[in-house]
């Protein structure tokens, strides 16, 4: 009775080839888009002026008052101000939302 041992010639390469395939298209497809989305989002908010019409990420419709660091004072109603941080300030929405004007 013979015995047939099986070699898996080259083991580590071609467990390693596909593995780093996987993290590449992942890198790709994922994580990329999520960095440039987020550089754009820091863009957004370091641009951020007086009297520019602004969108909170719970939806609050507001004009920028006063910039204080990381607090934004914002006019979301004649005489009425709400205080929120910089980071609430979502571009996403604001292009939504003033955009079509």
């Amino acid at each position: 009775m013979e015995f047939i041992y099986l070699q898996s010639g080259g083991g580590d390469i071609s467990f390693l080839i596909p593995m780093a395939l996987i993290f590449l298209v992942m890198w790709f497809f994922m994580i990329r888009p999520q960095q440039k989305k987020q550089k754009e989002q820091i863009s957004f908010q370091d641009q951020l002026e007086k009297g520019k019409e602004v969108v909170t990420s719970s939806g609050i419709l507001g004009k920028v008052n006063k910039i204080e660091d990381e607090i934004i004072t914002l006019e979301v109603n004649q005489k009425t101000f709400i205080r929120v941080t910089k980071n609430a300030i979502s571009k996403e929405l604001t292009e939504a939302i003033y955009s079509a004007k």
